[in-house]
């Protein structure tokens, strides 16, 4: 929905991609458990750079005026402009080569790899917030959006990324509402591999 994800790619072929400079984040190791509440690498109108996965909505309040608790790992594309709560929100986009989910009991469950299937990246469509805290510390922070699933993932999670084509990605970045509304949508049919991730050993979210 993603569950975690993972960036094994350098961040020279990552800014290879993106046509963008990799300086500030050059130094990110390759990656395979990424969760919620860590920094990850993003991509705004301003480059690449890192925020945290998770925003804290500090004075972000729902539409009967009542502050919202929870922070925010996910937010629902369907309803993303029309929250009070995302009034606000800038975009970004996270990139990653894939990401996991788990199937079955508590203690029990199945992990599953989901990952492009013609390789390289895949971007996630997400907002962006800054939580200002004590003593002026600042900082930036990113939820991923997501969306129904594809047939792909359907049989793994009821929920998944909004994912970009890369020709759309400065389109949600700076577009406006009514043009970037329709790249809410599952990805294209067969174009995810699932597999089973046997190497997986931690514990599940």
């Amino acid at each position: 929905m993603p569950g975690r994800f993972f960036l094994t790619s350098s961040m020279t072929e990552l800014a290879a991609a993106l046509k963008q400079d990799a300086a500030q984040v050059a130094d990110e190791p390759a990656r395979r458990n990424i969760a919620p509440g860590q920094e990850i690498v993003v991509l705004t109108d301003a480059g690449l750079s890192r925020m945290r996965w998770g925003i804290i909505p500090v004075g972000r309040v729902n539409a009967r005026g009542r502050p919202v608790m929870e922070t925010i790992v996910n937010a629902r594309s369907e309803t993303v402009f029309d929250k009070s709560a995302f009034t606000g929100t800038g975009r970004a986009v996270v990139p990653l080569n894939g990401w996991y989910e788990w199937t079955g009991e508590k203690r029990r469950k199945t992990p599953w790899r989901i990952m492009p299937r013609s390789g390289g990246f895949l971007y996630f469509a997400a907002i962006t917030d800054r939580w200002q805290g004590p003593g002026g510390i600042e900082v930036d922070q990113v939820a991923t959006l997501t969306c129904a699933p594809s047939a792909d993932v359907i049989d793994v999670h009821h929920r998944m990324g909004v994912i970009l084509d890369p020709e759309d990605i400065d389109l949600w970045l700076a577009g406006p509402q009514e043009q970037v509304a329709p790249l809410l949508r599952p990805w294209p049919d067969g174009r995810l591999q699932v597999e089973k991730a046997e190497d997986v050993n931690w514990d599940a979210p």
